[in-house]
């Protein structure tokens, strides 16, 4: 029998019929029950971006998705071009559209991998935690979409924040999850864990950014939170992205206060 956060698929986000993806209950966000949630969309960018070209030999060193509507439930199409296509960068864009109507739009880079530069540069030490299975399991509800344990602190925890999780569906039925998918669906955690505190999340992200320099090794991503800033009503926040062998990116959002309501991002 499984545990209580053993990995499983109940149903992906997206089904696919023909050139359209027809969104699925996983979907469905916190700000609105008609609408869906920021990783689906961020996500289904960056896969339509994934599966239209040839970048076997090109690392997805960015990826930036700005949602200016809340899709609803309604077909969505994902449009891409190629931007440049040289040897060493190619930049390709992509448009998520629904009943003719622009939700989101994505910019992404891919760099041809070669060798690191020589000499020594300075980065930050990476962090010393637990592995995912040294850490206490919890009873997960039928509908969640990741398995969470948590290292240090929590939603609604002001401090410190660290955290495991590991999909447990698939992005679009019948293709499983790459491992740039594998970075790329938590990279809209950035919001509610650096920009939630003691009364909750009241920042709904305009955008995500997700910055790698190579992708996990296997299913769990480690999130950090290394940075939440708000005047004005407007907050930015950004998390460090790791895998079992160290820090693999980065995370970061931007996005006014909001409460839950229907409508839109702006």
């Amino acid at each position: 029998m499984s545990g209580p956060d053993d990995p499983r698929d109940e149903g992906p986000y997206f089904a696919r019929e023909g050139d359209l993806f027809m969104p699925q209950p996983p979907c469905r966000g916190p700000w609105d029950p008609k609408s869906l949630n920021g990783r689906s969309v961020v996500a289904l960018c960056g896969f339509q971006i994934e599966q239209s070209f040839p970048l076997g030999e090109y690392m997805p060193a960015r990826l930036t998705v700005d949602m200016y509507r809340l899709p609803g439930f309604s077909p969505i199409e994902v449009r891409t071009q190629i931007v440049r296509d040289g040897h060493r960068i190619k930049v390709i864009d992509a448009e998520l559209l629904s009943e003719g109507v622009s939700y989101a739009r994505a910019t992404s880079q891919w760099l041809r991998r070669s060798q690191n530069a020589e000499g020594n540069v300075w980065s930050p030490p990476d962090w010393k935690v637990p592995p995912p299975e040294e850490l206490p399991s919890r009873p997960r509800p039928a509908s969640a979409s990741m398995t969470v344990r948590s290292i240090t602190g929590g939603m609604g925890v002001v401090g410190k924040k660290q955290l495991w999780m590991r999909e447990t569906r698939t992005l679009v039925g019948g293709t499983p999850l790459s491992p740039f998918m594998r970075a790329a669906m938590p990279a809209d955690m950035a919001n509610p864990y650096s920009n939630s505190g003691d009364h909750g999340l009241g920042y709904i992200n305009s955008d995500v950014t997700l910055y790698l320099h190579r992708l996990p090794v296997d299913e769990w991503i480690g999130m950090e939170v290394v940075n939440h800033q708000a005047t004005d009503g407007i907050a930015i926040g950004q998390v460090v992205l790791h895998d079992r062998q160290g820090a693999i990116g980065t995370s970061s959002v931007c996005g006014p206060a909001q409460r839950r309501m229907a409508g839109r991002r702006g």
